[in-house]
């Protein structure tokens, strides 16, 4: 049966990619530093789910959680690095702690668990010629904006990883992309973007609208899929079009 590791798999694109791999067969360690809201979310789930509450960007705890996924499923299909931590502000206003507390989930958090699942990964391309990396990054990865300083500058760097992920694994088997979402429905982006953010959004957007977590779940399901089998080291704008035009928000900027 294949696995799968989610990352951030309590709310929001982690727990829609979470339903979209049980939807295809496959066993889903999910994994978030929430465990109230981990439970919850799994408890609907049924068997083939494995909830593990750990702190990605804390090595011991990853070493832990990697130890465990071995144990329940004895090598792993596809790594899906959606946890990540959005802090938005001016320069001038983030300081070192909000800095590195955005780089330690988004960066340091996506590099120890890719780093920590390789051998489990190996061990599937081996036996079923399938495995593969999926890290989540942003628009704001690809473009630049103000207010994301430090989360712009990890999605960036989440990008980069990417490639430096394709360009080495690919010779045991395994493939890494990355999923840079536009501006999605979640639960986060309902509570910071104004009315006058979402119609900016509305009108930068080729397609009128923002996408939903079923949306972007479907790209990293393909991305981790046979279908994709000689795609990596690509990075997929889910984004409605915002990437294909035009250069910020005045919105934004007040």
């Amino acid at each position: 049966m294949k696995s799968a590791i989610v990352t951030g798999a309590a709310r929001g694109i982690g727990l829609a990619t979470t339903r979209r791999f049980l939807e295809t067969g496959y066993r889903v360690a999910m994994v978030d530093w929430d465990g109230a809201e981990l439970a919850t979310a799994a408890a609907p789930l049924g068997d083939d789910v494995l909830p593990l509450a750990h702190d990605i960007s804390d090595p011991e705890q990853v070493a832990e959680m990697a130890a465990q996924v071995l144990e329940q499923f004895g090598g792993c299909n596809a790594l899906v690095n959606n946890a990540g931590v959005a802090d938005f502000g001016p320069i001038a206003e983030t300081s070192f702690e909000r800095w590195r507390r955005v780089m330690s989930v988004n960066l340091d958090g996506t590099f120890l668990m890719s780093q920590a699942i390789t051998p489990l990964l190996a061990r599937s391309a081996a036996a079923q010629n399938h495995a593969a990396i999926v890290n989540i990054a942003s628009i704001s990865g690809l473009r630049a904006s103000t207010l994301r300083v430090a989360y712009g500058t990890s999605k960036a760097a989440v990008v980069q990883l990417t490639l430096q992920q394709a360009a080495e694994l690919g010779e045991l088997g395994i493939r890494a992309n990355c999923v840079a979402p536009g501006p999605v429905n979640t639960k986060l982006a309902l509570a910071v973007h104004s009315p006058e953010i979402r119609a900016a959004y509305h009108d930068a957007i080729p397609l009128n609208r923002y996408g939903s977590e079923d949306e972007i779940a479907a790209a990293i399901a393909f991305l981790c899929s046979p279908e994709a089998s000689y795609i990596t080291g690509q990075t997929i704008a889910v984004d409605g079009g915002f990437e294909a035009v035009g250069i910020g928000l005045p919105a934004l900027r007040d």
